[in-house]
C-alpha cells in the first residue's frame, strides 16, 4: 500500500499522478493524424486493456485514436451480454464476477505475481483506495466496536482490515464467488496443511480466524460475509463504504443506490467513484475499443456534481472529498454526513 494520498479537501494529494485534459498536450505539429502517432497504446496487448480497465494514454495519443471510437460499437456488445445472461447491468455484473471476473479480479486485488503491468498498476491504485478509507475513518477516533456495512466488498480488502481495527463489520458483495474468496482470506474457510490429500490435518475456522485477526488484539469480531446486491442490504450502521461498485451502473440507477446506502448510514456514508469528465469519458472509451478476450461489465463514470445532487437529495453533504490516480487507475473518494 505504497504512495498513500491524503484524502482531506483541504491538504493537497500527495505522491499521486493526476492527470488533466490539459497536462499532456503536445504542441501541434501536423493537420492530419496517422496511426504512428500512438506509440503507447502499441506498448500494451489487447489481453491488458479491455472494458473495465481505463486505459490512460498521453493527451496525443488520445486525440489521435478519437477519430476511431466512432467505428466500434461498444453498446451493442453490452445489449449482447445482457441479452446472453437475460436481464440488465445487475445480472451482467453478477455472471461476470461469478466466472471470468473473479479470476481476474482475484489476481489483481491478491498478491499474485501473476499480473500484467496494467493489473498491478490498478491494484497499486485499489489499494490506496482501501489505506485512504481506512486513514479517513481512524481519523474520527478508534473503530473498536464501530459497526460498519462494506457494501461490494470484494475479496474482503476492506473489511479484514476493518475488523483488525476491531470494527464490526458486515460485508456483503453480489458475487457469490467473491464472498467464497473473502471469507478464506479472513479464515472463514478451513484449509489443508498440504501434507496431505484427505483433510486430517484440516483446521477450523474459528482457530484461523483467531490466529489471523486477534494478533495484537484482546476482542476482535471477525466480518460477517454474505451474498447480497447492493440494493437488498438492510439494518443500522455507524458507517456505510461502497468502494469501485458505481462504475458498474448508470447515474440513474446509481442515484437510487447512493439513496440507498445513505439510509442504512447514521453518521458516514464513504463512496468511491471514477469520476466524469471528457477527458476520462474520451479515455474509457479508447479502452473499449480493445475489449480483449473475456468479456467485461460496462464501465459508467460519474460527475462528481451529480454525485453530490444524489445525495443532497436525501438529506446528506460531503464533508470530505479527494482523488486516487495512478497511470490505469483513477478514483474519486467522498465522504459524506447527514446535512
Amino acid at each position: 500500500m505504497a504512495f498513500t494520498s491524503s484524502i482531506f479537501s483541504h491538504i493537497p494529494l500527495n505522491k499521486q499522478r493526476i492527470f488533466s485534459p490539459n497536462a499532456h498536450k503536445p504542441k501541434p505539429r501536423r493537420a492530419t493524424v496517422t496511426t504512428a502517432a500512438l506509440p503507447l497504446l502499441s506498448a500494451f496487448t489487447a489481453s491488458e486493456l479491455d472494458g473495465t480497465t481505463l486505459a490512460v494514454i498521453g493527451g496525443g495519443s488520445v486525440a489521435a485514436l478519437a477519430a476511431t471510437i466512432s467505428l466500434t460499437d461498444p453498446e451493442r456488445r453490452r445489449r449482447l451480454q445482457a441479452e446472453e445472461v437475460g436481464g440488465g447491468d445487475k445480472e451482467v455484473v453478477r455472471e461476470y464476477f461469478n466466472n471470468s471476473g473473479f479470476q481476474r479480479w482475484r489476481k489483481i486485488y491478491g498478491e499474485t505475481d501473476e499480473v500484467n503491468r496494467v493489473q498491478k498498476d490498478i491494484r497499486l491504485g485499489h489499494s490506496q483506495t482501501v489505506e485512504n478509507v481506512l486513514k479517513m475513518l481512524k481519523d474520527e477516533g478508534s473503530l473498536e466496536g464501530v459497526s460498519v456495512c462494506d457494501a461490494g466488498c470484494g475479496t474482503g480488502c476492506l473489511a479484514i482490515p476493518l475488523a483488525k481495527e476491531g470494527a464490526v463489520v458486515y460485508a456483503s458483495d453480489i458475487s457469490a464467488a467473491m464472498v467464497a474468496e473473502a471469507e478464506k482470506q479472513s479464515g472463514e474457510d478451513s484449509f489443508r496443511c498440504g501434507e496431505c490429500n484427505h483433510g486430517c490435518c484440516t483446521y477450523t475456522s474459528t482457530v484461523m480466524a483467531k490466529e489471523q485477526l486477534q494478533a495484537g488484539r484482546e476482542k476482535v469480531v471477525m466480518p460477517k460475509f454474505e451474498v447480497k446486491d447492493l440494493e437488498s442490504l438492510n439494518g443500522k450502521y455507524d458507517t456505510v463504504v461502497c468502494l469501485d461498485v458505481l462504475i458498474h451502473y448508470p447515474q440513474s440507477k446509481a442515484d437510487g443506490m447512493i439513496a440507498h446506502l445513505a439510509s442504512l448510514s447514521e453518521n458516514r456514508l464513504l463512496l468511491s467513484f471514477a469520476p466524469k469528465t471528457f477527458y476520462y469519458d474520451l479515455l474509457k472509451r479508447v479502452g473499449e475499443l480493445f475489449p480483449g478476450p473475456s468479456k467485461a461489465t460496462r464501465a459508467y463514470l460519474h460527475a462528481e456534481a451529480d454525485v453530490e445532487r444524489a445525495l443532497k437529495k436525501v438529506g446528506w453533504k460531503i464533508r470530505k472529498r479527494g482523488l486516487i490516480t495512478t497511470q490505469f487507475y483513477f478514483a474519486r473518494l467522498v465522504e459524506a454526513i447527514p446535512a
